[in-house]
C-alpha cells in the first residue's frame, strides 16, 4: 500500500476535512482529512486555534474519538486499514506516543468510538464489521456485529449500548457480551450517521432521505425531523441534550431543538458538514478548506480556517483549453496550445474565481463555462455575464450536454435539465437510486453512471441500464459515441460497444471487465480507435492504468492494466481532450495529459502540478468571460 505523500502545509492540512472532534472539556480539538493526518489543536481560546500536533497514517483519515477516562488519549481510523491509539502531549514541546495500532478489518475503517471503561474501543469498517479491542494493549476481543454493506458509523452510549448504521440501511443496538441487549431497525436507503444523545437516553440517526429519527435504546421512533432535501450526514448532541447541531449533503448545518423544532441553520460553502462535534458551548464542523471550522450555539462563527485547498474534482476541455474545477472553487484555465516553461507546464493560466465552495464537475460549450457545486447550484460564465441557478436540492458530481440542454445529476439521484442561457430548471427527474456520479453525452442521448451500481443510457425521460456493477459506479466515459467505460468501487473497469440510434434504443455489446487494482477505481478515459480502444483508469491506489482492448480475445481481460505512472494521492478525475490524448488529475494536485503514440501505445506527454499553476495565474475575481 503506497503511502500518501503531500507537502506539508504549516497552517493546517493540505485537504478537506474528513472528520472533527472535540475533547469534552473543549480545550482540545482533533480534525481528520483526506491529507492522512490527523491534527490536534489548542483551542483555549476558540477565535484563535494554534495547531499543536500532526499525526500521520498511511491514507485518509477518516474519524477520531477521544478516551472519555483518558483525556490525553486519542484514537483515530483510517483508509489504510487500520486504527491508531495515541497520546498526545498537553503542549507542543513533546512528541505523541503511539501506544498500539490495531489491524484486523479488510476495508477501510470508517469509524471510532470508546467504551465507557476507556480501554476498550469500537471499530467499524467497510468490510461490514464491528470489532472491539482493548485499545491500550492492542488485543482483538470479539466481533460486535456485521452488516451486509458498508458499516458507516459507531457510537456507544454512556451505559456501554453500541448502535452501528451502514449502507445497508440497517441501524443495530449491542451491548457486548449480551445476546439479550440487541435491537435493530432497517431502513429503505443508507445511513451514514447516528449518535447517543449524552443521557444515552436517545439515538439520533441520520437518513439519506434528509430526515434525522430520534429513537428510543429499543429503537423506537420518538419524533423525525425533516431537515433537508438531501442526505443528513451526522449529529452532534448539546451537553444537556436539548438540542442537535446536524450536518446535511445540502452544505449546511441545521441547528434544531430536541423536540423538532429548527432554530438557526449556517451555510458557508467551505464548511464540508461530513462531521460535526459539540462539546463546552463550541460546536466544530469539518471543512474544504485547510482546517476546521468553530461556532457558538446561536450559529456564529467563532473561528475559520483561512487557506483554500485546490485538490482537483473536475475536468473540461474546450477550444485548446483545459479546465480544472478545485476543492477552492477556483476553476484554473490552461491555454493548452500556448507556450510551456522548461518543467513542461503551460505559461498562460487564469484563475477563474467560479464559486466559494468546492466545484465537482465543468461543462463546457460554445465558449461559455459551466461549474456544477457541492452546495447544489450549476454556475455559468457566458456572454460577458456570471449565472446562478436555483438551489437543486444537493450537490451535484455531474454535468452534460444534451441537446440544447444541461443537464446536471445530483447526489439524490436526479436528472435536472437546465437552459444553458438562464440556467432556469425546465424538466428533472429521479433516474438513479443513488448519487447520479458521472455524466457524459453521446449523438444520440447521454450516460450516466450512479452510486445504485449502473450505467444507464438515454435521454432525461428514457433510460435503460446498460450494464451493472458490483458496487457503486465512479466515472463514465465514452469514445466516438460508439465505445462506453466505466470505473467501479468493486476494483473493475466494464468496456463496451454502444449501438442504437436514438433514446431508448441504444444497447451494450460486447462488453468486457477489466480487472483494476485492490482498490475502488475512481475515474477513466478512452482513447484512440474505437475498434481497438485503450481504456485508461486511475484508481485510489494512486495508480494510472491503461488497457489495450481486444473486441476479440475477452480472457485478456484477466490481467491486470499496464501502470502508466503513480501519483501520491488517489486519482479524482479525467476529459477527453480529443480522440489521441486525455488530461488526468490526481488529489495531489497533479496533473498529466497522456497520449496515444505512433505504437498505439498511451504514455504520459505532458505533466505538471497544480500549486505551479496556482503562483502563475493571473487571477480574476469576477470571471465573466471565458
Amino acid at each position: 500500500m503506497r503511502s500518501i505523500d503531500l507537502p506539508v502545509n504549516a497552517t493546517g492540512h493540505a485537504a478537506p476535512v474528513t472528520h472533527v472532534a472535540l475533547r469534552p472539556d473543549g480545550q482540545r480539538l482533533a480534525s481528520c482529512s483526506y491529507d492522512g493526518t490527523a491534527l490536534v489543536w489548542d483551542i483555549q481560546n476558540p477565535a484563535r486555534p494554534r495547531l499543536l500536533h500532526r499525526l500521520r497514517h498511511r491514507r485518509l483519515v477518516n474519524a477520531c474519538a477521544w478516551n472519555p477516562a483518558s483525556p490525553d488519549v486519542l484514537a483515530t481510523c483510517s483508509a489504510d486499514k487500520t486504527v491508531a491509539v495515541w497520546r498526545i502531549p498537553d503542549d507542543d514541546s513533546d512528541q505523541p506516543d503511539l501506544v498500539s495500532v490495531l489491524a484486523r478489518h479488510t476495508d477501510d475503517v470508517n469509524s471510532v468510538d470508546w467504551m465507557p471503561d476507556g480501554e476498550r474501543l469500537i471499530c467499524v469498517s467497510e468490510d461490514g464489521r464491528a470489532t472491539l479491542w482493548n485499545a491500550l494493549t492492542g488485543a482483538f476481543l470479539s466481533e460486535v456485529g456485521s452488516h451486509t454493506a458498508h458499516c458507516m458509523a459507531v457510537s456507544v452510549g454512556p451505559d456501554g449500548l453500541v448502535a452501528t448504521a451502514g449502507e445497508d440501511g440497517m441501524v443495530a443496538v449491542r451491548r457486548p457480551g449480551s445476546d439479550s441487549d440487541t435491537a435493530v431497525r432497517h431502513y429503505d436507503s443508507s445511513i451514514e450517521g447516528c449518535a447517543w444523545s449524552h443521557s444515552g437516553k436517545v439515538l439520533a440517526v441520520a437518513r439519506d432521505d434528509g430526515r434525522v429519527d430520534l429513537l428510543t435504546g429499543r429503537l423506537e421512533l420518538l419524533r423525525t425531523l425533516e431537515v433537508s432535501a438531501s442526505a443528513a450526514r451526522t449529529v452532534g448532541w448539546s451537553e444537556d441534550d436539548t438540542s442537535l447541531v446536524i450536518g446535511a449533503y445540502d452544505g449546511a448545518l441545521h441547528f434544531f431543538t430536541a423536540d423538532g423544532r429548527r432554530t438557526h441553520r449556517v451555510q458557508d460553502a467551505r464548511v464540508w458538514p461530513r462531521s460535526v462535534s459539540v462539546a463546552r458551548g463550541l460546536i466544530a464542523a469539518g471543512s474544504f478548506w485547510n482546517g476546521p471550522h468553530l461556532y457558538a450555539p446561536d450559529g456564529a462563527e467563532i473561528a475559520a480556517p483561512a487557506v483554500p485547498n485546490h485538490g482537483p474534482n473536475a475536468l473540461a476541455a474546450h477550444d485548446g483549453q483545459l479546465f480544472i474545477g478545485c476543492d477552492s472553487g477556483t476553476v484554473f484555465a490552461v491555454d493548452l496550445d500556448g507556450t510551456s516553461d522548461e518543467t513542461g507546464a503551460p505559461r498562460a493560466v487564469r484563475a477563474l474565481a467560479v464559486a466559494d465552495g468546492p466545484v465537482l464537475s465543468l461543462a463546457v460549450r460554445d465558449g461559455a463555462l459551466y461549474a456544477a457545486t457541492y452546495s447544489g447550484q450549476v454556475i455559468g460564465l457566458l456572454d460577458g455575464r456570471r449565472i446562478v441557478s436555483e438551489q437543486l436540492g444537493a450537490p451535484l458530481p455531474s454535468l452534460c450536454f444534451h441537446g440544447d440542454a444541461l443537464v446536471a445529476g445530483t447526489y439524490n439521484g436526479e436528472l435536472v435539465a437546465l437552459d444553458p442561457r438562464t440556467l432556469a430548471v425546465t424538466a428533472r427527474r429521479s433516474a438513479h437510486g443513488g448519487s447520479v456520479k458521472s455524466l457524459t453525452s453521446l449523438p444520440s442521448g447521454f450516460l450516466s453512471a450512479a452510486t445504485d451500481h449502473t450505467v444507464a443510457a438515454g435521454d432525461l425521460h428514457r433510460r435503460e441500464t446498460l450494464w451493472e456493477h458490483g458496487n457503486l459506479v465512479n466515472a463514465v466515459a465514452v469514445l466516438g459515441g460508439r465505445v462506453a467505460a466505466s470505473a467501479s468501487r468493486d476494483h473493475t473497469v466494464k468496456v463496451g460497444r454502444i449501438t442504437g440510434d436514438g433514446p431508448g434504443a441504444l444497447r451494450a455489446e460486447a462488453v468486457q471487465t477489466l480487472l483494476g487494482p485492490d482498490e475502488s477505481v475512481k475515474c477513466v478515459g478512452l482513447l484512440g480507435d474505437p475498434d481497438a480502444p485503450v481504456v485508461l483508469a486511475g484508481s485510489y491506489d494512486f495508480g494510472l492504468y491503461a488497457w489495450r482492448v481486444d473486441w476479440d480475445a475477452t480472457a485478456r481481460t484477466l490481467s491486470c492494466g499496464h501502470l502508466l505512472t503513480a501519483f501520491d494521492q488517489g486519482l479524482s478525475c479525467m476529459a477527453s481532450l480529443d480522440g489521441d490524448n486525455v488530461a488526468v488529475a490526481g488529489w495531489d494536485g497533479r496533473i498529466v495529459v497522456v497520449t496515444r503514440g505512433p505504437d498505439g501505445e498511451p504514455r504520459v506527454r505532458r505533466d505538471w502540478r497544480i500549486e505551479d499553476l496556482a503562483a502563475r495565474s493571473d487571477r480574476h475575481e469576477e470571471a465573466l468571460a471565458v
